[in-house]
C-alpha cells in the first residue's frame, strides 16, 4: 500500500518578510482593482495592460530590494517560490541589454508577424518620426536597455 500523501504546508516566511509585506499587499491589492475593472470599449490586449505593468512593479521591486541588500537572499528565494515576483523576467533583468525589459512577451518572437521582437524593443533614437510607440503586448513606450 502507497504511503498517504499529505498536503505540505507552506514554510513561513524567512526574517525580514514584515518589512515588505505592506508594500506586497498593496501590490496585490492593485492586482486585484485591475483584475475586476471594467474593460468595456477596450480592445482585447488593452484589457491586460495594467496586470502586466504591475507585475512588472511587483517582481522589480523585489529584485530591486534584493540588489541595494534591503532583503536577505533566502527571503528573495522563497519570494521567487512563493510566486510574488516572476523568476523568467528577473533573469533577463540580470543580462546586458534586458535590463529595462518590461515583460517576457516583448522578446517572443513566434508571436510577432516579422519574426523579430516587440517594437517597444527599438531604441527611441533609432525611431523615425518621433510618434510614440506603443507595445501591443502590454502597453509598454519603450524598454530598450540604451534609451
Amino acid at each position: 500500500m502507497p504511503p498517504i500523501r499529505t498536503r505540505n504546508k507552506r514554510k513561513p516566511p524567512p526574517d525580514g518578510f514584515d518589512d515588505i509585506e505592506d508594500t506586497l499587499l498593496e501590490f496585490e491589492n492593485k492586482m486585484k482593482d485591475a483584475e475586476n475593472a471594467p474593460h468595456d470599449g477596450k480592445r482585447r490586449n488593452e484589457v491586460l495592460w495594467p496586470i502586466f505593468q504591475i507585475s512588472h512593479q511587483r517582481s522589480r521591486y523585489i529584485y530591486d530590494m534584493y540588489l541595494k541588500e534591503g532583503i536577505s537572499r533566502d527571503l528573495y528565494d522563497w519570494l521567487l517560490k512563493n510566486k510574488y515576483a516572476d523568476p523568467l523576467l528577473i533573469a533577463k533583468w540580470k543580462k546586458q541589454g534586458y535590463e529595462k525589459l518590461c515583460c517576457l512577451k516583448c522578446i517572443q518572437t513566434k508571436e510577432t508577424n516579422f519574426g523579430s521582437t516587440c517594437i517597444c524593443r527599438v531604441p527611441k533614437a533609432r525611431m523615425t518620426g518621433g510618434n510614440a510607440v506603443e507595445c501591443v503586448n502590454c502597453g509598454c513606450h519603450g524598454c530598450a536597455s540604451s534609451d
